[in-house]
């Protein structure tokens, strides 16, 4: 191995602790979520919110697990496992009484998904959605809200849509009504709809436009919704009232980044996660009288999660010199206790901390990233493209990343056009040319820029992955290749027409609608441009091709019609390939090993 430390260092931060989906408990005591990096696979952990205990592990498995919800005094957890990361939950009762003894809720299946759910506050009763029919035990057209009597089995579906809404079903705190989502009008938007208990009333209660997308959460104790909703040129945020229908709009204002809110138990207290060029400001907000407060701490970005009832609120922290940790913050002096202390559970590592760094774009346009650099002379560059795209890179620790720098390379983290944290135009931009199109001229820019500045040298440029940052390293070494040497496509999209078909989320197929402007068979150009597959003809450098054979996102037919193009062509390639991975890849011993392998194959590649 060129990097005698690589392994070493691989194995560490393979197994740094990574939180998942934190949960609080109805009474404010308890609070649950996932750790990966502590085991070979994801466990759920809990803490009494008070700091009197230190976290308990509840799990512990050969699977995945995610905690999907919590009874109201903590005692029972609905989990989420994942068998062989294929995303297609099932879940279980987990009693802390009883932790080694689950209780099947759902049975095991391939073909459906589950999403989001909330127990009753007595724990008997689960609300949960989900595309399946458990009459035929297969997978049902649209989305159907379910009620599962814990104790007796018995199923009931209280709604059924047309399509299938990720938004996660909510109980009404009097838990006469759950609050759910639909996209039945458009693929691209979403509306806000409730329904009974009993499965009566089901009704609309918000749409934004059929085009664009709303959210809520339950405010307070009366059948009041904390809402966002987009417009054409900014998010809003304010108040509806369910009984009355009646919204009122408290933040409407085109000027700020806001992606998005969380509702507050004593009925009027409520955060806005504002971003600021791509840092969380988070507010916050009055829902009385709409006015606002600074969250936030220098040096440190605070994710509200949860408000418990004595005002404290719980937090995710971060930042890229720290490990992140789960912290209890008093908004009045913001002093945070911190409940997980993830740095116990490892030693020896150095954080490298990300610096800002912004350049033109081709056209112009200020692009933002995040730039990493070794203490020791560079061994490179490595170009690190987030996923989504509709998501965006923060100041904070990722593995892959540290574990590069600490490797010797230099590594810059793009926030491309399609990103989100800079507003609704800059997100919305990616639409224009759909998936391929200038956001690919705003990662090559970067590159350029870094190479003026004397920081990347040609003949040691790489770019590497996963899911949309994937498909953006096959752009790469085939639309870049008198600049890029070598990629690591990670469960990345390559014929943009064959994975519209074979994906298995529910949501995909929609997705690529609202980015690519239709289907293949309504814009075939546009795919066809878009898609690496149809221009391997120019491919010049390396390519080490990364993928989990049980991903139901961005489907393996992808890297199997890669290896089929490639060989057929005579171009040689590098494949790793995980059968236990899904959509990434999160167990410990695979990750060493990609880690690894990633070391070795750009050095290798850059000599």
């Amino acid at each position: 191995m060129s990097n005698p430390a690589a392994a070493e260092l691989a194995h560490r931060w393979s197994r740094y602790p990574i939180i998942w989906s934190p949960r609080v408990s109805g009474d404010g005591k308890w609070l649950a979520w996932t750790w990966t990096g502590l085991a070979e696979t994801g466990q759920v952990w809990i803490v009494p919110t008070d700091g009197s205990a230190p976290p308990q592990c509840l799990t512990h498995g050969r699977d995945h697990f995610q905690a999907r919800s919590l009874s109201h005094d903590g005692s029972r957890l609905v989990l989420a496992q994942s068998i062989g990361g294929d995303e297609h939950d099932r879940l279980f009762l987990l009693d802390r009484a009883r932790p080694d003894a689950l209780q099947p809720l759902t049975p095991a299946q391939t073909e459906s998904y589950v999403f989001g759910g909330a127990l009753s506050r007595e724990g008997t009763q689960f609300f949960y959605s989900a595309d399946f029919d458990y009459e035929t035990r297969g997978a049902a057209e649209g989305s159907r809200i379910h009620r599962l009597d814990i104790v007796t089995g018995a199923r009931q579906v209280l709604a059924r849509a047309k399509s299938v809404c990720e938004f996660e079903p909510e109980l009404s705190p009097d838990e006469s009504l759950i609050l759910y989502g639909r996209s039945d009008r458009h693929a691209t938007g979403n509306q806000l709809w409730v329904v009974g208990r009993d499965g009566s009333n089901d009704r609309e209660i918000l749409n934004a436009g059929d085009r664009f997308k709303a959210r809520a959460h339950w405010l307070g104790r009366d059948h009041r919704l904390l809402v966002q909703a987009e417009t054409a040129t900014h998010e809003r945020v304010g108040t509806l009232d369910v009984d009355s229908g009646k919204t009122r709009w408290l933040i409407d204002d085109p000027a700020r980044c806001i992606e998005g809110i969380v509702a507050g138990q004593d009925g009027h207290a409520a955060m806005v996660l504002e971003y600021v060029q791509g840092r969380l400001a988070a507010k916050l907000l009055d829902a009385e009288t709409g006015d606002e407060k600074s969250f936030a701490l220098p040096g440190t970005s605070l994710l509200p999660i949860a408000q418990l009832h004595n005002g404290d609120w719980i937090c995710e922290s971060y930042s890229s010199h720290a490990p992140h940790d789960l912290v209890r913050v008093d908004p009045a002096t913001m002093q945070l206790m911190n409940l997980t202390h993830s740095a116990g559970h490892f030693s020896g590592l150095d954080f490298h901390p990300a610096r800002d760094f912004r350049w033109s774009s081709t056209d112009g346009t200020r692009i933002q990233g995040w730039l990493h650099e070794p203490e020791i002379r560079s061994r490179g560059l490595i170009v690190w493209v987030h996923g989504g795209p509709t998501w965006h890179s923060e100041d904070w620790v990722n593995p892959i990343v540290q574990f590069l720098v600490g490797a010797g390379f230099t590594v810059l983290d793009p926030n491309y056009r399609g990103s989100t944290g800079f507003g609704t135009a800059f997100r919305e931009a990616i639409k224009i040319d759909g998936w391929g199109g200038r956001e690919q001229d705003d990662i090559r820019s970067g590159i350029e820029a870094l190479m003026a500045a004397g920081k990347a040298t040609r003949g040691r440029i790489g770019v590497a992955g996963l899911s949309y940052g994937g498909y953006s390293s096959w752009i790469a070494i085939t639309r870049f290749a008198d600049l890029v040497d070598a990629v690591v496509p990670i469960c990345g999209m390559y014929q943009l027409d064959v994975d519209y078909h074979a994906t298995g989320m529910p949501h995909g197929r929609a997705y690529s609608i609202e980015m690519m402007g239709g289907a293949p068979a309504e814009m075939p150009e546009r795919y066809f441009k878009a898609s690496p597959a149809n221009f391997i003809r120019n491919i010049r450098g390396k390519i080490l091709i990364v993928h989990g054979l049980a991903d139901s996102n961005v489907s393996p037919e992808n890297t199997r019609q890669a290896c089929r193009d490639l060989s057929a062509a005579g171009l040689p390639y590098e494949l790793l390939t995980f059968p236990d991975e899904g959509h990434g890849i999160y167990k410990v011993s695979n990750r060493e090993v990609l880690l690894l392998r990633m070391d070795a194959f750009f050095s290798a590649a850059f000599k």
